[in-house]
């Protein structure tokens, strides 16, 4: 059974108004908490929360909307766990970060704490991005009477638990079309669901990539560059597998790996047993992506499953041309043929007959490259992400002031 959250008047005061509002499932809603976050103002007050401690892409995007949200006047903060890279990183960045352990759907003394926050620094919107940070600040925001509860679902996995969107969040933001449609299906009114893309900053032009000089790579080598964290699900054992085979007629053939993670030494130890550690290059973690990427001649990244995938848009920026698999909301980016090139997930056989198409033929690689960087200037900005998210949130409080005026 679907829940629909709706908002009723309270009963008349003394006075003969109806100075409060309850409902939206049984929590209470002050009516100058409604009234505030409804006027169209100059500027939000944003508390986005997490409770992940790690660094991927989903704290990235979260990030990158952060900085994208202040640069156009609105006031942003965080609450994460203390030992959390998010809040390092916006910390450093010169955000205000709140510290809130999370570390359980049933944690009451930071949904106590998260209340607090909310409730002092009277916040027009809570935008909550995992599943522990979306149960606790989430009842923590409708608790406090925050004006929006929004949550943000970056992943292209299953949910496990309905409630952390259909009954906490007043609305859910999905990072792909393809997980807008499996929320629906998994039971969300599709009105209460909308796609937000991730966007990239326009990287600055690089005259010149320090990649090649590195790795001892003159102009002639061909490079097939990977940028993910090394996980059993993106897909690095079966690109070693494709391209092993590949090595032997094309000496000319590079491929690097620029991440870190628990597959590191598997994987280190897969090259060194096939002897390809000269044409193989594990790079490990690094910032310096764009110099990476400006280095190489292709980029590919064989994923099992992808909620969009931020590698692929940042790719597509540098006008590099791209191999992705046929999966989850990564086909929303690449139009196999036009800007890149599509194969089945866990086919090696196929992976390598699309390396082997771009490492042979210069002239596609240009075509491809070219068409993947128009699509994402005019796509997939940070910009264009920053202006929906505020125009999501501005919509969804006037909405709701409306359906309780």
């Amino acid at each position: 059974m679907r829940t629909h959250l709706t908002c009723q008047r309270a009963l008349p005061g003394a006075n003969g108004s109806a100075s409060n509002i309850t409902g939206c499932n049984g929590f209470y809603i002050p009516r100058e908490n409604l009234a505030r976050g409804s006027q169209r103002m100059k500027a939000l007050s944003v508390l986005h929360s997490e409770s992940s401690r790690g660094w991927g892409g989903q704290e990235v995007r979260t990030l990158k909307e952060m900085i994208a949200l202040r640069a156009l006047g609105h006031n942003v903060e965080l609450v994460c766990p203390d030992d959390a890279t998010l809040g390092i990183r916006s910390h450093a960045a010169g955000f205000t970060v709140h510290h809130a352990s999370m570390r359980g759907g049933a944690d009451v003394r930071s949904m106590l704490t998260i209340r607090s926050i909310l409730h002092r620094r009277r916040f027009d919107v809570l935008n909550t991005h995992s599943g522990h940070d979306s149960l606790v600040a989430g009842m923590a925001g409708r608790l406090a009477g925050t004006p929006l509860v929004v949550r943000t679902r970056h992943l292209a996995l299953p949910i496990t638990s309905l409630a952390t969107y259909n009954l906490i969040p007043h609305c859910v933001v999905a990072v792909s079309q393809y997980v807008r449609n499996y929320l629906i299906s998994a039971g969300m009114h599709q009105s209460r669901v909308e796609t937000i893309y991730d966007g990239i900053v326009k990287p600055e032009p690089l005259t010149h990539s320090t990649l090649r000089e590195e790795l001892g790579l003159d102009s002639n080598a061909v490079i097939a560059g990977i940028v993910a964290m090394l996980r059993g699900n993106k897909g690095h054992r079966e690109l070693i597998a494709a391209v092993e085979p590949m090595m032997i007629d094309r000496p000319h053939l590079h491929v690097v790996i620029a991440g870190d993670g628990g597959e590191f030494d598997i994987l280190k130890s897969m090259i060194e047993g096939l002897g390809l550690c000269h044409r193989i290059h594990l790079l490990g973690l690094r910032e310096d992506i764009n110099n990476v990427l400006r280095g190489c001649d292709l980029f590919v990244l064989p994923t099992h499953q992808e909620a969009l995938g931020q590698a692929f848009i940042e790719a597509m920026a540098m006008g590099l041309p791209v191999i992705g698999t046929q999966v989850d909301g990564v086909p929303e980016l690449i139009d196999s043929g036009v800007n890149g090139l599509l194969v089945p997930a866990q086919d090696i056989d196929a992976l390598r007959g699309a390396l082997t198409r771009l490492v042979d033929d210069a002239p596609l690689r240009v075509r491809l490259g070219r068409a993947g960087r128009i699509k994402t200037d005019s796509n997939f900005t940070v910009e264009n992400m920053a202006s929906e998210t505020v125009d999501l949130y501005r919509r969804r409080i006037s909405h709701r002031w409306r359906s309780a005026a």
